[in-house]
């Protein structure tokens, strides 16, 4: 009864409603260094083989190791049998080497035992099956039972290491991804759709259920779907609901762990899914955290520096703060398609690219071959045998490079004039009805976000509610869902300076996901002076002045006398021909502007270059072409990383005289190889 009492009292703060608990303040975790290492699983080895494989650790230049989070079957072997006591001796085996420990709870893995005798923790998928042992997220994020047992091995983990002075930090579980459906959840469900609502009658009416004869009269009516032909407004609360379980989650272990360790600890978890999934709201998930960490693989193929730096900025966006990569791949993955290794240099790129968008640590995933599993044949650092594999050297490389420039980006952090939203709301809306099965709703916001990364050190990302003030611009790609509190703080914004510019699609939805009686941009409309007559969707190519758009258009009608119209539609499908694409308003001391298609990359850029002059952001010095420049700030002292994601060398030439902080010395200009990097010092 304990959690779920609990339970309910995190799903009422969900619903904007109060709730008692413990607050604890979060340390304060500061980037004296860069952090780099890898997950080892000392359990699955025999201990005397232990000290061999720190020692490796130690002369790659690691300074960090992960472990445990795979591990409850050895620290619970039998239920009520503890034994922490392997674990205390690889933690201080470790700081002989120099090496500091992040412990991982091991709640994302069960054991037999568990699954055996109490088969209500076991997860239920959306069809009504349930998800037996043998392979890791079995378990029902849902299940009292299974939060109880957390709760419990947390807490004797806690007791056993939360004040050692080799543990600086502490990973909930391991890259959250299912939730349950089973009859826990649906009873937490509708508690959870009781407490924001109040009343059936007020659900009725917000989610328009009169529409297909779906009108509830009891609360345990309402199902828990997140698929199918569903209410679009049960769709978005559901993924709610989820985020607010997983968030409940989540706080069973922070909350037993911040009663026990030690204040300098931090607490994260590494979340998966290549960044940008969107099963739960992931600024929501980190609030509870010290700062965001995830797992960055490439998968098949190989780096694409766009969308690995957006995601590495969005990571960023979730606590608006340096971040850890918790898991990246030495080399190559068991999972993808095709599981290519990357090219000599390219992991190398990959660290400096994550360095260079905010990480402070960069963990590998894995240090050593299991000789059996699921994973066996993911890329490691060393083998089976123990012996280093061919990536080891350039792992080491990097090992050398962060030593070096350590004291250089102490206490740095990427800052930018512009900032993109991103909200999971709008992202859900979206999705459910996409309307157009190419509205890929990630390459529409990378459409935006090439030219401004083109131009600038560091590009933010941030959630819709977040304090905008200190951004010249805004750019909002696909903001589908507009509350009228969101269009009070962005109103805000541009009267009071900021330049802000709207993507397709943008203000059509209430955060019920019901359409806005105003027509698009919605509660936005009367700030813009202008809006849309109608959407559509493109079966094929129109014409734009000076362009093209493709997949999705709206005609967009001034009415205000001061609206600017800034791009026409050319010879197009018949109802758009010769109607605005683009318009924009000044208003008090700012600016709004609204994109009303999915233009082509020359005509963006061309947008957005224009933009940026208008709203006077301070643009980088340039680098050549596939050179990316990366910047990281504090006070007036500037680190500057530069990576050239060509197999062809770039020369740079530097608006100033620069410290080489890798090769020492001064310099003007920098030669960089294929896959080659420069960290610039400037004062």
């Amino acid at each position: 009864m304990t959690t779920r009492r609990l339970f309910i009292g995190s799903t009422l703060a969900a619903a904007g409603l109060s709730a008692s608990g413990v607050a604890f303040a979060a340390p304060e975790v500061q980037s004296e260094r860069l952090w780099l290492g890898s997950a080892w699983y000392p359990e699955q080895w025999p201990e005397d083989q232990w000290a061999q494989d720190l020692k490796l650790m130690q002369d790659h230049g690691a300074n960090v190791v992960r472990i445990a989070e795979f591990a409850w079957s050895r620290m619970e072997p039998t239920e009520g049998q503890y034994d922490m006591s392997w674990m205390v001796r690889a933690v201080r085996l470790a700081a002989t080497y120099g090496l500091k420990t992040v412990i991982g709870t091991p709640t994302d893995t069960p054991p037999a035992w568990m699954s055996q005798k109490y088969p209500d923790i076991l997860r239920i998928d959306e069809s009504g099956r349930a998800i037996g042992h043998g392979g890791r997220r079995q378990f029902s994020i849902s299940s009292p039972r299974y939060r109880d047992f957390c709760r419990t091995i947390v807490t004797k983990m806690a007791e056993a290491l939360g004040k050692d002075p080799n543990i600086i930090g502490w990973q909930i579980g391991n890259e959250y991804t299912d939730e349950s459906y089973g009859d826990d959840a649906k009873q937490q469900w509708a508690a959870w759709l009781k407490a924001k609502y109040g009343t059936l009658e007020r659900l009725n009416e917000v989610w328009t259920t009169a529409y297909w004869s779906q009108t509830y009269s009891s609360w345990d009516q309402v199902p828990l779907k997140t698929s199918g032909q569903q209410n679009p407004g049960l769709l978005l609360d559901a993924k709610r609901f989820i985020t607010a379980t997983w968030v409940d989650f989540q706080k069973v272990q922070v909350d037993a762990l911040r009663k026990l360790i030690a204040p300098s600890q931090f607490i994260t978890t590494n979340l998966g899914g290549l960044g940008w999934a969107n099963k739960f709201d992931r600024f929501a998930i980190n609030r509870d955290l010290d700062f965001a960490s995830w797992d960055e693989y490439v998968g098949s193929g190989h780096l694409k520096p766009d969308r690995m730096g957006a995601t590495h900025d969005l990571v960023r966006g979730w606590k608006r703060k340096n971040f850890w990569v918790m898991e990246t791949q030495p080399g190559y993955v068991n999972w993808a398609g095709v599981s290519n290794m990357l090219y000599p240099g390219e992991t190398r790129a990959l660290a400096w690219q994550a360095v260079g968008h905010g990480a402070d640590a960069v963990l590998y995933w894995q240090w050593r071959n299991a000789l059996n599993g699921q994973e066996t044949l993911h890329g490691s650092i060393i083998g089976p045998d123990g012996k280093p594999l061919p990536i080891y050297d350039e792992i080491k490389q990097i090992g050398s490079e962060f030593a070096k420039t350590s004291k250089a980006l102490a206490g740095t952090v990427p800052v930018s004039e512009v900032a993109i939203l991103q909200s999971y709301d709008s992202r859900w809306a979206i999705d459910y009805q996409m309307h157009h099965k190419d509205y890929d709703q990630i390459e529409v916001l990378l459409g935006y976000y090439r030219p401004l990364k083109a131009v600038l050190g560091a590009v933010d990302m941030s959630e819709v509610r977040a304090p905008l003030d200190r951004y010249k611009l805004v750019v909002a790609p696909s903001l589908n869902v507009i509350s009228e509190a969101d269009a009070q703080h962005l109103t805000a914004y541009v009267r009071n300076g900021g330049h802000l510019i709207l993507g397709p699609r943008s203000g059509l939805k209430d955060e019920f996901n019901r359409l806005h009686v105003v027509r698009q941009p919605g509660p936005l409309a009367g700030l813009l002076g202008a809006q849309v007559e109608q959407y559509y969707t493109l079966d094929e190519t129109i014409a734009v002045e000076g362009g093209t758009a493709t997949i999705w258009a709206e005609d967009l009608t001034p009415k205000a006398a001061d609206t600017e119209v800034r791009l026409r539609y050319g010879k197009a499908n018949g109802w758009l021909d010769g109607k605005a694409a683009v318009v924009t308003r000044m208003v008090g001391q700012g600016r709004i502007t609204y994109f009303g298609a999915l233009f082509d990359a020359a005509t963006t850029n061309r947008l957005i270059d224009a933009a940026l002059t208008e709203s006077g952001v301070t643009r980088s010095f340039a680098v050549p072409d596939k050179v990316e420049l990366m910047t990281r700030r504090a006070g007036k002292r500037r680190v500057h990383i530069l990576v050239n994601h060509s197999r062809e060398p770039r020369q740079v030439t530097l608006p100033d005289v620069m410290t080489d902080a890798l090769n020492g010395g001064a310099t003007t200009a920098v030669t960089l190889p294929p896959l080659g990097v420069a960290v610039l010092a400037q004062s």
